[in-house]
């Protein structure tokens, strides 16, 4: 019994220092590491108070429990107190991956499942760095700007990502469409990764069928081919009939496909970030940026529904498009998060389509100019398009040769202002001017103010001499230049952007497998003439509409214009008076605001912990010149003090630690 009350003390002291630690500590904790801290902290401290001095009393007795002295008990509690934040701390300078990634990622879910869940994961992790280590990417990353070495850093790249399978594989071909940051020996390497995906069992099909659709399967589909049209390692598609007789296919989300997703994306951004610490090629590649958007990307792609959401807002953007592409009919009443049902095309893919476009006379040029107008148009104008335009996507109809656009999982948004940047990008290009193509790119990234625009024009006029002259523009050669140099000048694309280009590399590869000879720069130019003349001609053509639109423009404009008069007025007086003074406030920014208050409270924290630190050395220095009862009081007040004292100090190097880090 008197065991059992022992343990449970030890326990409610435990739960006190969990909470007050917590709070000490601040927000964002992670919960694994508080959990380390206080056990190893109570253990720790619960020895050495054994050792030093219940041991020597017969402490288990009820009456000797009662006879410890509160002073002993306090150093006690207060040493695990401040032990627990002191291990916090080392656990807080050891992590690399960031500030509590384990609670923001896990939620709300129960001790216990997080518990395993953040088990699972470090055993994962361990495996795949293992992994990493044994193929030698330490070794090899140290020395990849030779040519000889980048090779072998490629291999051992390829190798790590193969051995750990599932995502790392489909990350890696994922990286090599990266061909504006990768060497072609990364390219080269990264193209061989092969994933082998069992199909799903007749039974887990129906079993999907039966959860998802609104009706029994029978009453939806006349027929259904359980043998897939193909399989992914996300999902796989079959082809069927419904009970109109449409021919369509639906494409069905593999059931474990979100599991794998929760534990190996996680995974893998811890991997990269473990990569970009060890080596400064790998930070300036951006390789936790890039994993970072695989995994978001990966994310949204597991939800159908996003799909069939990006697919109706491409099909109503092109609704009016004078360049004819088709987009497969989705059938929205049988579609949700895990299935999709869509038309059935018939068609080949561009990259076999030889024989379709002889058979069909089908004028290659004409067609892959049709592809890239539309492509244009979704970016340029409607402002969302399709952001992956291999050839496996586009396909060429069988009955009258119109492009067709396959799988919307991936779409790119560009907002008005990227548009207009993107427009200067390919009319600065196409006109070789680097001022042109400078005001382009400004409005293309994030940190524009950081720009030192006459050496980047400079670098910019490099580039353009490089292509000038050719009887056609390298597209991937350009692309890779253009990212190499915003980097070199320690800007960033914003990642639409970024996308839309890397978009563009895809396409400009697809459209070439179509027509050898085409040029998208050249293109370019065509369709900016040909979308300036139309946008010239319209209010001829249709004087009713443009009637309208300058009625709601000037309906607009009408109430602005007639406060005019007054504010250049009350302009005049100002300036008359001396009123008008400019300044700027640095604390009208929110960022800037922000940081100098948490600088102060944090610079005041520290004023407030030395101050601590100092009376309390003071006191314990006059306690030694004094002899009678008071002596005790200074002691115990010069403790607490240095007691304070080591807890706002943890508690500011753990902030420090996060902001870092952030």
């Amino acid at each position: 019994m008197i065991y059992v009350k022992f343990l449970i003390q030890i326990i409610v002291v435990s739960g006190i220092i969990y909470f007050v630690s917590g709070r000490l500590i601040g927000s964002s904790i992670n919960f694994v590491r508080r959990v380390l801290s206080v056990v190893i902290s109570v253990t720790l401290t619960s020895f050495v108070y054994w050792y030093s001095y219940l041991r020597h009393t017969n402490f288990l007795s009820e009456s000797m429990m009662q006879t410890v002295t509160e002073v002993s008990t306090l150093i006690w509690i207060g040493s695990m107190l401040l032990i627990s934040m002191l291990l916090y701390l080392v656990f807080e300078l050891f992590d690399s991956s960031g500030i509590a990634s384990g609670d923001r990622r896990h939620g709300q879910r129960s001790i216990l499942l997080r518990l395993r869940s953040y088990w699972r994961q470090q055993k994962r992790l361990r495996q795949v760095l293992k992994i990493a280590v044994t193929n030698g990417v330490v070794q090899t990353i140290k020395y990849a700007r030779q040519r000889e070495n980048e090779k072998e850093l490629a291999i051992a790249l390829r190798t790590t990502l193969e051995q750990c399978g599932g995502i790392f594989i489909k990350f890696g071909q994922v990286l090599s469409t990266r061909k504006e940051l990768f060497s072609p020996i990364f390219i080269d390497e990264l193209e061989r990764l092969q994933q082998s995906v069992r199909p799903l069992q007749p039974e887990q099909v129906t079993k999907i069928l039966a959860h998802s659709l609104p009706k029994a399967v029978d009453e939806v589909f006349t027929s259904f081919h359980m043998e897939p049209l193909a399989a992914a390692s996300i999902g796989q598609v079959h082809k069927a009939r419904l009970k109109n007789y449409d021919e369509v296919v639906v494409k069905l989300l593999r059931p474990e496909v979100k599991g794998i997703m929760r534990d190996d994306l996680d995974i893998l951004e811890e991997f990269a970030n473990w990569l970009t610490s060890k080596s400064t090629w790998a930070e300036s590649l951006g390789f936790r940026e890039l994993a970072g958007g695989f995994a978001d990307g990966l994310r949204e792609e597991i939800h159908l529904d996003i799909e069939v959401r990006n697919t109706l807002q491409v099909t109503n953007a092109l609704a009016k498009s004078d360049y004819k592409v088709r987009i497969p009919k989705i059938y929205t009443q049988y579609s949700d998060e895990d299935i999709i049902v869509m038309e059935y095309v018939r068609g080949k893919s561009v990259a076999e389509g030889a024989s379709e476009f002889r058979r069909l006379s089908i004028d290659r040029r004409q067609f892959a100019q049709t592809v890239l107008y539309s492509f244009f148009e979704q970016m340029l104008f409607s402002g969302i398009f399709h952001a992956d335009p291999h050839p496996g996507n586009i396909y060429i109809d069988e009955t009258d040769g119109t492009p067709i656009l396959l799988d919307f999982g991936a779409v790119g948004r560009l907002g008005a202002t990227q548009q207009e940047g993107l427009k200067l990008f390919l009319m600065g290009i196409q006109q070789n001017d680097s001022s042109i193509l400078y005001d382009g790119l400004m409005l293309l990234v994030e940190n524009a103010a950081h720009a030192e625009r006459a050496r980047m024009e400079q670098a910019i006029d490099q580039i353009l001499l490089k292509i000038t002259y050719v009887d056609r523009i390298p597209t991937e050669e350009l692309i890779h230049s253009l990212f190499t140099v915003v980097r070199d000048f320690g800007l960033a694309f914003y990642p639409s952007v970024g996308l839309a280009l890397r978009s563009l590399v895809t396409l400009d590869g697809t459209l070439r497998i179509i027509d050898r000879q085409f040029d998208i720069f050249t293109e370019a130019k065509d369709f900016s003439s040909a979308y300036m003349r139309a946008a010239f001609l319209k209010p001829f053509k249709e004087p009713m509409a443009t009637k309208e639109r300058l009625q709601e423009e000037l309906s607009m404009l009408i109430p602005t214009l007639r406060k005019m008069p007054r504010r250049v007025d009350q302009l005049i007086q100002r300036v008359e008076s001396g009123k008008i003074i400019l300044h700027h406030d640095i604390f009208s920014d929110e960022h800037n605001a922000r940081f100098i208050t948490q600088l102060f409270s944090r610079f005041v924290l520290l004023l407030v912990g030395i101050t601590f630190g100092i009376i309390s050395v003071a006191l314990l220095a006059i306690s030694q010149f004094i002899h009678d009862s008071y002596a005790v009081y200074l002691n115990t007040a010069a403790y607490l003090g240095l007691f304070l004292c080591a807890i706002l100090l943890v508690r500011l190097s753990i902030q420090a630690l996060r902001s870092m880090k952030q």
